[in-house]
């Protein structure tokens, strides 16, 4: 009886640590928020050229949400971004597994793959207009190749990167093609896509600002570009924060699911 309760003296410590991080990494980050708005303010103050101050910033923004502007923008916005990453990412994965699973499928998309990996989405707005006119299809469509070619190389990256001795050990074991593909392959390469995923988010937004050049008429990145003709930096700073914030909120999204579909893993 000593010994199981000497034995089990170590864990409570380490179980302590564990459940004290999340508290730990929320007061860091509040930390970093409080000095970057105290830098921001310094860097106002000084006279940095144009760059209104926190609170400039906060009463634009009051503004834009009385008129009802910044909600509608930031809901066209959202609603691109959502059908443009969505329809990329549900591509993707089937795409993905295809290559790393079978050689022929390798061989014949991978070139494809990789060759439009190396052209930046934003190039392709050009032709995106002349193909597809200047409603909202080219738009959405630029934003799901951008979260299209992320996420397809980390999942295909997954698969090919799945510990050959438990394919092994399952074929050994008597186990099929098809029940190897779906209880090995699959939720090993469940991190990578995941992963994979959040890096085409972060690429769907960037490419935003650049996809609402297109004769748009509503949405953040249009509304900053309509500010920059009248060097309204205040407005361009709302339309950066919202973006930023609706990105970090749809990331942590993400890695919640990330965290539950992936339990299994150890993790630091």
């Amino acid at each position: 009886m000593t010994q199981l309760t000497t034995l089990g003296k170590p864990a409570a410590p380490a179980a302590r640590r564990a459940a004290g991080r999340p508290r730990r990494t929320l007061v860091l980050n509040l930390v970093a928020v409080v000095l970057g708005l105290l830098v921001w303010t310094l860097l106002a103050t000084i006279g940095v050229q144009g760059l209104p101050t926190p609170i400039e910033v906060a009463a634009k923004a009051g503004e834009l949400v009385a008129d009802g502007t910044l909600l509608q923008d930031a809901l066209a916005s959202l609603r691109r971004v959502l059908l443009g990453f969505l329809m990329g990412t549900l591509l993707a994965i089937p795409v993905g597994f295809l290559m790393g699973w079978y050689a022929t499928a390798r061989g014949l998309l991978e070139p494809y793959v990789q060759f439009f990996r190396t052209i930046p989405p934003l190039a392709i707005i050009p032709l995106a207009i002349v193909l597809l006119g200047i409603g909202e299809v080219p738009k959405v469509f630029v934003i799901f190749l951008a979260a299209f070619l992320s996420s397809v190389v980390s999942t295909f990256q997954g698969v090919v990167d799945v510990d050959k001795t438990l394919i092994n050990a399952a074929r050994v074991l008597g186990a099929s093609d098809r029940t190897i593909f779906l209880k090995v392959v699959v939720p090993a390469s469940t991190p990578f896509i995941l992963v994979g995923m959040r890096v085409g988010l972060g690429s769907a937004w960037g490419t935003l600002v650049a996809a609402e050049l297109i004769a748009a008429q509503e949405g953040l990145g249009y509304r900053m570009q309509q500010a920059q003709l009248y060097y309204d930096l205040s407005t361009i700073f709302v339309g950066l924060i919202a973006i930023g914030v609706l990105g970090l909120l749809m990331d942590r999204l993400l890695l919640l699911a990330e965290r539950r579909l992936t339990d299994w893993q150890e993790r630091r």
